[in-house]
């Protein structure tokens, strides 16, 4: 069967059915169909191309997510497009806020004397043995990305050249193997 090519005209229904079988080609055209709406909102609303390029990913990943376990079926012709806008409106309000919240701590409310760093709980203990535990079982690329971008705090840049990726391809990886991370945790997405 010949791969499937970009069709601005492809149906809802087959479009889900690319998404669940990975077709690059169409997963790429998708991707590219949709990308600039998405930038454009997050550029007019405080954010700029970096952060744009972040939520997309995380969106687009969601709404490939929502397809392969079949959370989301098409309700008219232009669904999916609209899906991820608005997942990816979604993530960008929800980044905004969170940047908001961290930008209006006054200095009154800030202790002038440095508290010591409270020992970590049992739990929290059990949480990162787990995560020790659960680390090993990722692919030796996984490791390496994760590795490097929270614990050397290297940045993806510098990844993706070392590895030979584009950066697009470093910040996919990354969150991949951090939800892969987490799925073997048990952790929800966020």
């Amino acid at each position: 069967m010949p791969a499937a090519t970009p069709n601005h005209h492809s149906t809802q229904n087959e479009l889900v059915a690319a998404f669940k079988k990975n077709d690059p080609v169409i997963l790429e055209s998708f991707y590219a169909d949709n990308y600039s709406k998405v930038e454009l909102y997050i550029i007019q609303n405080n954010g700029d191309t970096e952060k744009a390029k972040d939520i997309f990913q995380e969106a687009f990943i969601a709404v490939w997510q929502n397809i392969k376990s079949d959370r989301f079926t098409p309700a008219n012709a232009t669904a999916l497009s609209g899906y991820i806008y608005q997942i990816a409106k979604n993530k960008w309000i929800d980044y905004l806020r969170s940047a908001y919240k961290k930008n209006t701590l006054h200095t009154e409310s800030m202790p002038l004397v440095k508290e010591p760093v409270p020992e970590a709980t049992a739990e929290q203990e059990e949480q990162l043995q787990q995560m020790k535990t659960h680390f090993t079982k990722l692919g030796s690329t996984c490791k390496d990305v994760l590795l490097r971008f929270y614990y050397k705090k290297e940045s993806l840049r510098n990844i993706a050249a070392s590895l030979g990726w584009t950066e697009a391809t470093a910040r996919n990886n990354k969150y991949r193997c951090l939800q892969q991370l987490k799925g073997l945790m048990k952790i929800p997405n966020e």
